[in-house]
């Protein structure tokens, strides 16, 4: 064909070639020139180009590179094959750069050089996920300062799971370095080649363009220039119709068709899906090939890495000659240069497909032979699985040790894949059995529970003992549990406890505790057993042998809870949450905390070493619910610190989410309103990295705290009934808690009261006591006293079970607030003092607000004045708008005017985004630039850059300054 490559023969509206031989697309074209253009003017710049097979994002991708004078490139394409290899794609866009290694921070650095396997870590741990993915920033942004660099990422979509997220991880944090980022991203997978973004797609929300197929004058000009001789027009229309503009299938489509079917239309097939009409065409020209080109293109697709020295010790190996090579590029598939490159990622996706199994198997054989043991031992045992056919036990072996390997270097998804091939080559069945269930777990823990039930239902079929049953069973319930948390795992964990408790006692109380768990998620929905039957059931499992591990004790004092009731289970969930507060310091923490920034992830007390993290990340989820309805904010603190700052060191991409949401929570309460918002950020921004649901119940209970906005009590709502979807019927009781906050904030008492008391109309834990304190304050303010009488009693014995400061200052308000009298002011007074001593700030604010409504309504305004002062001064800065325009109305009834905002409509700090409030506290805190980009994860530049619009926003000069203009603010 004339005109070179067919993507350069395009001829655009008017006929004028744009630059790079590249025709048309002119609003694709626009996109990426100012793609160029910031990168060139210091900036960085991300974009991704969305499109179907064969649209011309590879085209795009040419564009860019060939228009980015100036600017280095670094080229990388995602290989499907290689999708189960974690950092593959990583590594080969950083390959160029790893000579700068040695230019970026040392923890950094160790953590990049373990990644990729150039050294072994310190610990024989993963490296921490998060250092890893500040490196390639690091690294990106330390090449940039000698030119500004561009990397085109072709088939990101095929991309392994980790270097994706990591990427997209950079992508997200690319501001003032001048780097770009360009993916192009297939919307639609081939038919046999599944849903490339099954667990989530990584760049959901990053800057995009969507390609769509040509317009029709440029297709139809396309067609006619590489068609020879006549066309019959209703042929042309009808085939650009049936490609709807899609350049590689216009171009492909004609190849093979003659004269007198294009002239006439005869014999044209019947429209089939793209991806698979684009292949067949592939199919067609690889079936023309000689055996030796077609032995050669098979071993270029199943060499995912491009390797051209490799490919000619494979092609020697094969008995290919080297005329082989010369016919592959004459086709126009692929091109042999310093690396191998495909025409269209579909060519090496129809090579291997057509490939008869017993050549493919001889081909990866070859490849085993040809890769170096020493070097890269793990796509050598790769291929090895894939030329196996019978069984073989020491290949297995040796893939069980690559998946060792694969998870030390953080690739989890990669080590449940090498563990699935190991099964699969298994010959024993018991053995086989064993495998299946370690590949089951690994596939859980990286967050595929699909592939978990599969493989589970693989290891059901061997020959099992009962301590192998009894670990299925609990592993399928927990699968169960963590995509359905409400009841329909409840079953599950109670079997799996009662097998477990036959073998292992240990275990057999931790299926208990997930048990009681799901059923606390379950509530009111009508799950099979309820809380207090998986309570007594659990209480036959309760250890006996001394001394008693942290869980041990959480399973006691919550059987002794749901069982018994409060004043049996309180004492004993204190003992249990002190233990775990031992496990997250080596000691309790008491006193009230320091004004200014609490660390996040940064413990001031030092750490115990050992095991304890992975059970204070384990048992968050229920620790937090504990500590919550014993009203701990001290350990709510502990445990939040100590699991985010474990997530950070050990990379935790699934579970560090959770940590931020709980975190964040802990600040709402706290009064830190724009620390939960940063963390709610984060936490949101790695849920969609990573594909999982978001964390809800955080960002509703800010929602709910700053009362602004006409749709909270939609948003509120919709979220808990979204969650009752899937079984979470505790949700019913969150969402009529939030409510009431928000309606008390409002000052809308009827309603505040409705929610209030159809929140306690069951006893969600960590839920009913909240929302009966705010019952009592709604009933008393909307004058429905009599209402508050039962709920008081109700407080009043889970106030006193959990013993807080927190807990007795709102059982001394609530009180108060149906008091009279002298004995009304000294309770108020209690409420002060108690919730002074403690971490929740907003309590506090509200204990003065209602203390000052109170001396109000006794006509002490003097005295009423200077309660409603402080509450107001607190929830304006906390941003707690509704309860502050509540405090401001009460001080106009005692003739104090007030502004209900600033007369420019916003403080100082109120004109900092989240993330440079972020960046202002760090600094205020006394870090430097490196600091704060390592806790936030971008790079020094960037820091430097939005600290300068920190300065102009607070107008200060020096960062000794920032910490007074922040408090001012």
């Amino acid at each position: 064909m004339a005109g070179g490559a067919p993507w350069r023969g395009l001829g655009g509206p008017g006929g004028t070639a744009g630059p790079g031989g590249l025709r048309g697309r002119r609003g694709e074209r626009g996109a990426l020139d100012r793609v160029t253009d910031g990168v060139r003017g210091g900036r960085g710049e991300v974009l991704v180009l969305r499109g179907e097979p064969g649209v011309g994002k590879s085209a795009l991708l040419e564009y860019l590179a060939g228009g980015a004078t100036g600017c280095r490139v670094l080229r990388v394409a995602g290989v499907e094959s290689e999708m189960e290899l974690a950092f593959a794609g990583l590594h080969q866009l950083c390959l160029p750069l790893l000579g700068r290694l040695d230019r970026i921070p040392g923890p950094q650095r160790d953590a990049l050089s373990v990644a990729f396997g150039l050294e072994a870590g310190s610990t024989g741990g993963a490296p921490d996920r998060f250092l890893v993915g500040l490196a390639v920033l690091s690294l990106l942004a330390e090449a940039a300062e000698e030119q500004p660099l561009v990397c085109a990422v072709d088939d990101a979509q095929w991309l392994d799971r980790v270097s994706g997220q990591t990427l997209a991880f950079v992508a997200r944090r690319l501001l003032a370095e001048p780097v770009a980022l360009v993916f192009a991203v297939r919307t639609s997978a081939p038919a046999a080649g599944g849903n490339p973004f099954a667990d989530g797609d990584p760049f959901a929300g990053l800057p995009e363009t969507v390609v769509r197929g040509l317009r029709d004058d440029d297709a139809r000009a396309l067609l006619e220039s590489v068609v020879p001789g006549r066309m019959d027009e209703r042929v042309r229309d009808r085939i650009v119709a049936e490609t709807r503009g899609n350049p590689l299938a216009l171009l492909e489509l004609t190849r093979g068709l003659t004269a007198a079917e294009l002239a006439g239309g005869f014999g044209r097939p019947d429209v089939r899906p793209l991806a698979s009409q684009i292949e067949q065409s592939y199919l067609r020209r690889i079936g023309a090939l000689p055996d030796a080109a077609q032995r050669l293109l098979l071993a270029a697709a199943a060499e995912p890495v491009g390797d051209v020295p490799l490919l000619r010790r494979v092609a020697e190996r094969l008995d290919i000659g080297a005329d082989a090579a010369g016919a592959v590029e004459a086709a126009g598939l692929v091109e042999f240069g310093t690396r191998v490159r495909f025409r269209h990622p579909l060519v090496r996706s129809a090579a291997y497909r057509a490939a008869d199994p017993a050549v493919r198997r001889d081909v990866h054989r070859a490849l085993a032979e040809a890769t170096d043991p020493d070097s890269d031992a793990d796509r050598r045992v790769w291929h090895r699985a894939h030329a196996a056919v019978e069984p073989d036990e020491a290949l297995a072996g040796e893939l069980e040790r690559s998946a060792g390997r694969a998870q030390a270097r953080g690739g989890i998804a990669a080590a449940a894949a090498f563990l699935r091939r190991a099964t699969e080559l298994t010959p024993d069945a018991a053995r086989r059995g064993t495998r299946a269930l370690t590949a089951a777990q690994a596939a859980f823990d990286a967050g595929a529970p699909d592939a978990a039930l599969e493989l589970l239902a693989a290891a059901r079929l061997g020959p099992l003992d009962e301590a192998q049953q009894a670990r299925l069973s609990r592993l399928r319930a927990q699968t169960v549990f963590a995509r359905r948390r409400g009841g329909e795992a409840l079953p599950l964990l109670l079997d799996a406890a009662g097998r477990l408790a036959r073998i292992d006692g240990a275990d057999a109380r931790e299926a208990y505790l997930d048990a009681l768990g799901s059923a606390v998620f379950a509530g009111r929905t009508g799950a099979p057993v309820g809380v207090r039957e998986v309570a007594e059931a659990a209480r036959t499992a309760l250890p006996v042998a001394l001394p008693p591990r942290p869980t041990d004790l959480l399973l006691e004092g919550l059987v002794g809870w749901f069982a018994d009731g409060c004043a049996t289970g309180g004492p004993l969930l204190r003992s249990a949450l002190a233990a775990f507060g031992r496990s997250a310091y080596g000691k309790p923490v008491s006193g009230k905390p320091a004004h200014g920034r609490p660390a996040v992830g940064r413990s001031a007390f030092g750490r115990s070493e050992g095991a304890e993290d992975g059970e204070v990340m384990r048992w968050l989820w229920l620790t937090w619910l504990v500590a919550g309805e014993m009203w701990d904010d001290g350990t709510w603190h502990r445990l939040t610190e100590r699991a985010v700052g474990s997530a950070r060191e050990t990379g935790a991409l699934n579970f560090l989410p959770l940590a931020l949401g709980y975190r964040a929570a802990l600040a709402v309460h706290t009064g830190d309103f724009g620390l939960a918002a940063a963390l709610i950020d984060e936490a949101d921004t790695l849920t969609e990295v990573t594909g999982h649901s978001p964390i809800a119940y955080p960002s509703l209970l800010l929602l709910a705290w700053r009362g602004e906005g006409p749709r909270v009590a939609e948003v509120i709502s919709a979220a808990a009934g979204e969650a009752t979807t899937w079984g979470e019927g505790r949700a019913i009781g969150l969402e009529h808690y939030l409510l009431a906050v928000l309606h008390n904030g409002l000052g809308r008492y009827r309603e505040a009261l409705d929610h209030a008391e159809r929140a306690v109309e069951y006893e969600d834990f960590a839920v009913a006591g909240f929302a009966l304190a705010e019952l009592v304050e709604a009933a008393a303010r909307a004058g429905a006293p009599e209402a508050a009488e039962a709920p008081l009693r109700r407080l009043a014995e889970r106030a006193e079970a959990g013993g807080t400061d927190w807990a007795l200052g709102v059982l001394a308000r609530s009180r108060a607030l149906v008091s009279e009298g002298p004995a009304a002011e000294r309770l108020y007074r209690e409420a002060v003092e108690r919730l002074g001593r403690s971490r929740v700030a907003v309590q506090l604010a509200r204990t003065h607000l209602v203390y000052g409504e109170w001396l109000r309504r006794e006509n002490r305004r003097a005295d009423a004045r200077a309660q409603l002062r402080t509450a107001h001064g607190m929830l304006r800065g906390f941003g707690a708008g509704a309860f502050a325009e509540r405090a401001r109305r009460e001080l106009l009834a005692t003739g104090e005017t007030v502004r209900s905002r600033p007369a420019d409509g916003a403080g100082p700090r109120e004109a900092l985004t989240t993330q440079e409030g972020q960046i202002a506290r760090l600094a205020a805190d006394g870090l430097t630039n490196s600091e704060i980009g390592a806790e936030l994860f971008i790079s020094p530049r960037t820091v430097e850059w939005h600290l300068g619009k920190v300065f102009t926003k607070l107008d200060v000069r020096s960062r000794n300054r920032l910490r007074a203009a922040l408090t001012g603010a």
